[in-house]
């Protein structure tokens, strides 16, 4: 009995959709496909485009403020191998601020990020296929696969809320625009990442905290790096510490008379 020829075509189309994998190549290949940014760094992130070595490409942005995540999905892309582009262009928001003020042009810095994606399994039809990119502060970027728009891994605007109702006027004696010390706080949780990849809201809280209002060095403390080693891979475990930090050593702190360790390069 013969194949309808159509038929056949429409069910090869199906199979490349649900199973991600393209019937006539072994490089994957992921139809339908939308796509949403999540920014780590202490930037705003514009706007960011994927090429794949095929010439697909997939775009997305929407000044993420540092912390947010992509509340609007565009689809249907079509992404195809294991190895991609990425070019990004972010903005310093408070530069922009003066920029404007200054009737000037907002400056883009623009960054191009090589991803390794190993073939991956995809669920759902088009529509339902979410490729989320994770954009961190040392400007690597995870891709990862989802289901929907929830998941962000650091929450700078949490930390920030949570200082602003703990500490208020200790880490904005200034009295500030709410938005400056919002990107202050974002700028110091990012370093917590870059030193010690820091992403537990708990643990960043406290970072931040003492950084801003203790000591901007705290973490050149003995006591500190201590406590840095010991819970280094165990989330929480950093801010559990620091909350119930000994009142001596705090002491030592706010006045600055210790001795000071450096901190060294970022850690992997």
């Amino acid at each position: 009995m013969k194949t309808d020829k159509h038929a056949l075509c429409l069910i090869l189309l199906s199979l490349t959709l649900i199973g991600g994998c393209d019937a006539f190549s072994s490089e994957p290949t992921y139809g339908g496909l939308s796509v949403e940014g999540f920014n780590y760094t202490p930037y705003n992130l514009d706007r960011f485009v994927i090429t794949d070595k095929y010439g697909n490409r997939a775009g997305g942005g929407g000044d993420l403020m540092p912390g947010s995540g992509e509340g609007r999905l565009s689809c249907c892309y079509k992404l195809k191998g294991t190895d991609f582009t990425v070019d990004w262009y972010v903005y310093d928001a408070d530069l922009a601020i003066k920029a404007i003020h200054a009737q000037q042009p907002i400056q883009d810095i623009h960054k191009i990020t090589r991803v390794h994606l190993p073939p991956t399994k995809v669920a759902g039809g088009a529509g339902e296929r979410i490729l989320g990119l994770h954009f961190y502060p040392d400007d690597h970027i995870e891709f990862e696969f989802r289901r929907d728009l929830s998941g962000t891994r650091i929450e700078y605007d949490e930390i920030w809320g949570w200082l602003d109702r703990t500490y208020g006027k200790q880490i904005n004696p200034k009295g500030l625009d709410d938005a400056v010390v919002f990107r202050q706080t974002a700028r110091i949780a990012a370093g917590g990442w870059m030193k010690y990849r820091l992403t537990d809201k708990r643990d960043l809280r406290w970072y931040v905290y003492y950084a801003m209002v203790v000591n901007s060095r705290f973490d050149e403390h003995p006591a500190v790096q201590k406590i840095l080693a010991e819970t280094k891979d165990k989330p929480g475990a950093f801010g559990a510490a620091m909350e119930k930090l000994p009142a001596a050593i705090v002491t030592e702190l706010k006045s600055d008379k210790f001795e000071h360790v450096p901190t060294g390069a970022k850690h992997g």
